[in-house]
């Protein structure tokens, strides 16, 4: 069985002359409150997209004539996003939209050269639009690109029970469970316009929306599980909305 491998650990020739449908992590680096690592959004973004991978090494192969099975690896993470709404806090870097959105052109533009499929594995919510825009562009020009938020049905909106119960469960080193408090957990749709004129900092002092208490690794398994499957199948349909969303 042929070794399965990100595609930072490969040789260019290991790569001729196969489909190759590539999933790259997005992330951010902002705050996540007192107990998260500044890191959070991309690496929940890099264990779905490598996860995925492997489970899709699992399938069986499609062909029948001998040619090499299709290849399906997780790329190395886009370490920054757009994060403008989190810069009242120490940490964050913020690329910004316009810069975000270049970068993923030419990102899809260069992989896309060899690549047969890519899919942006998006950790930070802060990045949709751009997202939405590049996408669009790169499939307006023949590219087969998507993208793949990492979101939870019914989950809180920023370093609360949703994403420490991620973290707990496959970085429980780096979260300060003893610094851990709750920040604001009204609706987001009520803090929006507060949030526009005066970021996260201006509704929330710990820069947290929701409440950490009582999040479990058990629980991030979960969520964790439900994100990597969801993708896994999303890329076996490949059905890709308006918006250039993998459904």
């Amino acid at each position: 069985m042929e070794r399965r491998a990100a595609l930072g650990e490969l040789c260019w020739p290991q790569l001729s002359d196969r489909s190759v449908t590539l999933l790259v992590p997005l992330g951010a680096t902002e705050q996540h409150g007192p107990h998260l690592p500044l890191d959070t959004d991309t690496r929940i973004a890099s264990v779905v997209a490598t996860r995925a991978a492997d489970l899709l090494a699992d399938d069986p192969a499609h062909d029948t004539d001998g040619a090499p099975a299709p290849l399906v690896l997780a790329a190395p993470a886009l370490n920054y996003g757009a994060s403008g709404e989190h810069e009242g806090f120490p940490g964050t870097i913020s690329l910004g939209h316009e810069a975000l959105h270049l970068l993923l052109l030419e990102y899809g533009r260069s992989a896309c050269r060899w690549a047969d499929r890519l899919v942006f594995v998006n950790g930070h919510g802060g990045n949709a639009t751009s997202l939405v825009s590049a996408v669009g562009r790169l499939r307006y020009e023949g590219r087969d690109v998507a993208w793949f938020p990492c979101a939870t049905r019914g989950g809180d909106a920023h370093a609360g029970i949703t994403e420490t119960s991620v973290l707990l469960h496959f970085s429980p080193d780096d979260v300060s469970l003893s610094a851990a408090e709750a920040g604001n957990v009204a609706p987001i749709a009520t803090l929006l316009e507060p949030m526009r004129a005066g970021g996260v900092a201006a509704v929330s002092a710990n820069g947290v929306l929701g409440d950490p208490s009582g999040a479990t690794a058990e629980h991030g398994a979960e969520l964790t599980d439900t994100l990597v499957t969801t993708l896994a199948d999303a890329v076996r349909t490949w059905t890709v909305d308006g918006q250039g969303w993998l459904r």
